[in-house]
């Protein structure tokens, strides 16, 4: 499954993406124009099925599944 990550800062995408386990293929890029994101930069990767979202979620503003209808919340910070 295909995976959208937004960040508050870009320190906390590039961290995301160096420090993450259990994704493959994680890739830098511009936030998708239907996602809106604080920093602009989002990772985008592919999760196994025993993928779990990390503990220290201070930088994540959430994450996504990609279907075929769009955009599934997998994971979205408090307000």
């Amino acid at each position: 499954m295909q995976y959208i990550a937004t960040f508050y800062s870009h320190f906390g995408a590039i961290r995301f993406k160096n420090e993450t386990k259990g994704i493959t293929s994680p890739r830098l890029m511009p936030v998708p124009r239907k996602l809106s994101s604080s920093c602009g930069t989002c990772v985008r990767f592919s999760g196994a099925a025993d993928w779990t979202i990390p503990e220290d979620t201070a930088e994540i503003e959430q994450i996504v599944r990609e279907t075929d209808l769009g955009y599934e919340i997998v994971y979205k910070a408090e307000d």
